[in-house]
């Protein structure tokens, strides 16, 4: 078996030339760079943490969503069946971020209270702890699908 032929190679560089797919990537990575910034600002301190979380400000999914669907848009049409594709998935998503991730977030966070009410006298079954910043306030959303949006526009008019 040959590994890395050059076909292979190719399919690679093919794919570090899809600016939809950097565009959108970089969308996200903003977005998180963000996240990093708004938690310095409201909390004074550096968390580095929120570099690779879920939920905050804004919302890196909304943001690489939104930037791929507007990518697509300018590159293959706004009325091409790729677009459409693009902004139902976009649509899901923030949806998801913002109703179904964040109502598990606030169900983690009863739970949580009921087990530290429950156990506090016998610590050692309360030590496993769920996940509470799950989803996305819906300001965090259309923050980080507006963010999206712009990146996508301002990475195309500049290229």
């Amino acid at each position: 078996m040959v590994i890395g032929t050059a076909n292979q190679i190719q399919y690679f560089g093919d794919i570090l030339d899809n600016q939809v797919l950097l565009v959108a990537l970089l969308a996200c990575l903003i977005a998180q760079l963000l996240k990093l910034l708004f938690e310095l600002v409201i909390h004074r301190k550096v968390n580095i943490r929120v570099l690779v979380t879920t939920g905050g400000m804004p919302s890196a999914h909304s943001a690489l969503v939104t930037a791929l669907a507007t990518g697509v848009g300018q590159a293959i049409g706004w009325s091409s069946p790729d677009f459409a594709i693009a902004a139902i998935f976009a649509v899901i998503v923030m949806y998801d971020a913002a109703g179904v991730r964040q109502a598990a977030g606030k169900q983690a966070r009863i739970l949580n209270q009921i087990l530290d009410e429950l156990f506090q006298e016998h610590p050692k079954f309360n030590e496993d702890r769920l996940k509470e910043l799950l989803g996305h306030t819906p300001v965090q959303v259309i923050v980080g699908s507006a963010l999206g949006v712009v990146i996508a526009l301002f990475a195309n008019a500049a290229y």
